[in-house]
């Protein structure tokens, strides 16, 4: 039989399953052994039924949809089916004692919220780096500040040394979702994916009793079946007047709904308070997903933001002007400099492929002079130019994610859970806002490789602290799921930090490097591959320089920085002898590490092939080097030559 959202199975030899048929459609958790109260329930209304003196009384339960609407209890039971009765007094008058008892018991929650059981709320934004957060401290916390984040950091707890393993969307994500690295999980770009089934944290949240919802940015392709309930942007989405997925009776993606006259920020938060006020099964703790677009180049802001910061010149990073001859390597530079224009693409006119100053000036000509024309201003002007356009437009997506938190936290106050709930801020990745000249993520510089991580709960986390532990975004999943209380598989390779946060000690066996690897060997943004490791006072990076099929060559090197000493990274010091020791010492930690997290090279042989070439960078391997840092020149130049400005390069030879 099916009362609610349950539906009873009884067999012959009094064996009995219990499903709940809203959050397993497939029916297949048999709940029968933790549902006591209401499987004891039903089989006392079941067994009057069948120990009844009237012979057509049938052990079989039919649907016959009858509609009730309780006004006595707690939330509303949309279906109740009921049994197909003789038409006698006394047969009636059962059926009618037995639904009564139905409705009653379809009543009962079946997970009660506890005390010791919060909501958890998950907020991502795309691209926002922790230096656009004024709770860190930087360049930009005087002229943009985050209020509401940064309640986060003031109430909670804030991490300067929270990591993502690969600094693109599609792949960040997937970590988070499945607690496991992108060779593990398989999402190694932006045509990463997780298919349900695999979406770990919905699926660990709702065992748990959690009701689980996902709103806003998805970006990994497959449906995101395994939560209860969800409303994503397909692929980036719209800045403005955005279309969503929805689940419905046509196939994923088929079944959507559509805002008007609306910027998508706005629409995002409206979705989430929607559901929290309508939506959410308050006889569960929520597990929320809300997903910002914002700040993902190009940068649509609300028009309402379009006066802020006009009149204000946005403070620069020295490393936009200065790039010191201790920066970098071949890797970056080539021989004797030669392929600084072609790696990186740039803010100014640095790149010819592409820059923000050629973008730019067409997308968002109110943020350029009129009539504006380069050719009439210095190389100086003009990358001033493009860069204050550039974090203007950022900052004012950043404004809008700040402003519609506000909304979110009084809305959750106002239902008296903001103390009930775990609230998790982060970014995707980090961002580059003009350090050393470039633009985007996919790098390990600081800038790009650290995610800003806030999180406020102030039933166990003490206000005001600042941690410097080494996390990674494969952590946060597991973080989350201790929590609630729920299960953490063996399939998930990231660590719980959750009673760092608590005891603000940090685990004497916690892990000290953090893992990196960039696979999209310099597609969209000109960044060769690479991998290495974060310590808290250095970092290590192998450019090896090749895509998954070990072609499109750009020069393998090697850059070690002294993040005590030079936190801008701004001074190279691998080829300096007084570091043999450390570079050693680091090289054995980035091979040691591969082995902890599995990244053994099988997924893509002939680019481990070359990984292990270089590894040594003996005087041969930097002879060659050297060759591929004038072969690929010759080949940019080429493509550029034939107007190839968009060649695949992450694919072939």
């Amino acid at each position: 039989m099916r009362i609610g959202d349950s539906k009873l199975v009884a067999s012959e030899k009094e064996r009995y399953e219990l499903f709940n048929i809203t959050n397993d459609p497939s029916e297949k958790t048999n709940l029968a052994d933790k549902e006591h109260k209401r499987l004891k329930a039903i089989q006392t209304a079941l067994q009057k039924i069948r120990t009844s003196d009237n012979d057509s009384v049938s052990n079989e339960w039919v649907t016959r949809g009858v509609e009730f609407e309780p006004r006595s209890v707690r939330y509303p039971v949309k279906k109740i089916l009921a049994l197909d009765c003789p038409r006698t007094l006394m047969n009636r008058l059962l059926f009618f004692a037995i639904t009564i008892a139905l409705i009653v018991i379809s009543a009962q929650p079946q997970t009660a919220v506890s005390a010791d059981r919060p909501n958890i709320l998950y907020i991502m934004s795309d691209d926002h780096a922790a230096h656009a957060i004024s709770a860190y401290g930087s360049r930009l916390a005087t002229v943009a500040p985050t209020p509401n984040i940064d309640r986060l950091a003031k109430e909670g707890a804030l991490f300067t040394n929270a990591f993502c393993t690969n600094s693109i969307c599609s792949p960040s994500r997937a970590c988070v979702l499945t607690g496991q690295y992108d060779h593990v999980n398989g999402s190694f770009d932006l045509s990463g994916r997780v298919n349900p089934g695999k979406q770990m944290l919905a699926i660990q949240m709702k065992q748990a009793g959690y009701h689980t919802a996902m709103v806003g940015k998805w970006h990994l392709k497959a449906e995101p079946a395994d939560f209860d309930y969800y409303c994503v942007l397909p692929g980036q989405g719209k800045y403005h007047n955005p279309t969503f997925r929805v689940r419905g009776d046509k196939p994923w993606g088929k079944n959507t709904i559509h805002f008007d006259n609306t910027h998508v920020t706005d629409a995002i938060t409206d979705i989430t308070m929607d559901w929290l006020k309508d939506g959410w099964d308050k006889d569960k703790p929520f597990f929320l997903m809300h997903h910002y677009k914002a700040p993902h180049d190009y940068f649509d802001n609300a028009a309402r933001y379009e006066p802020y910061l006009r009149d204000v010149d946005i403070p620069e990073p020295t490393t936009l002007w200065k790039r010191g001859k201790h920066f970098g390597s071949i890797a970056t530079r080539g021989t004797n400099d030669e392929l600084i224009p072609h790696i990186g693409t740039s803010i100014g006119s640095r790149n010819p492929r592409r820059s923000y100053l050629r973008d730019l000036p067409n997308m968002y000509p109110a943020e350029f002079p009129k009539d504006y024309d380069p050719a009439n201003h210095s190389d100086e002007e003009n990358t001033r130019l493009a860069y204050n356009a550039y974090l203007k437009k950022f900052l004012r997506c950043v404004k809008g994610i700040d402003d519609n938190l506000g909304r979110l936290f009084k809305h959750l106050e106002d239902a008296g859970q903001l103390d009930n709930t775990v609230i998790i801020y982060t970014g995707d990745q980090g961002f580059m806002l003009g350090e050393h000249d470039y633009q985007d993520k996919r790098w390990m510089y600081d800038e790009s490789l650290r995610m800003p991580f806030l999180v406020r709960y102030p039933k166990t986390i003490k206000a005001g602290q600042k941690f410097d532990t080494i996390v990674e975004n494969v952590d946060y999943g597991p973080t989350m799921l201790e929590f609630a209380g729920a299960k953490i598989p063996k399939s998930v390779q990231g660590r719980s930090f959750k009673s760092l946060l608590e005891t603000g000690k940090e685990a004497k066996d916690w892990k000290q490097e953090a893992y990196y690897r960039y696979w999209m060997h310099m597609a969209h943004h000109d960044n060769p591959a690479h991998i290495g490791i974060r310590t808290k006072t250095h970092k290590l990076i192998y450019y090896y320089g090749c895509n998954y099929d070990g072609g499109y060559r750009t020069p393998p090197g090697w850059e070690l920085y002294d993040l005590v000493n030079d936190p801008a990274e701004t001074r190279n010091i691998f080829h300096d002898p007084k570091h043999s020791d450390l570079v050693a010492d680091l090289k054995q930690r980035l091979a040691d590490t591969r082995s902890r997290v599995g990244d053994d090279g099988s997924h893509y042989p002939e680019c481990e092939k070359v990984i292990q070439e270089f590894w040594d960078y003996d005087e041969a391997d930097q002879k060659k080097a050297r060759e591929i840092s004038h072969e690929y020149l010759k080949r940019r130049l080429d493509e550029l030559k034939a107007g190839k400005s968009n060649v695949r390069t992450h694919l072939g030879k």
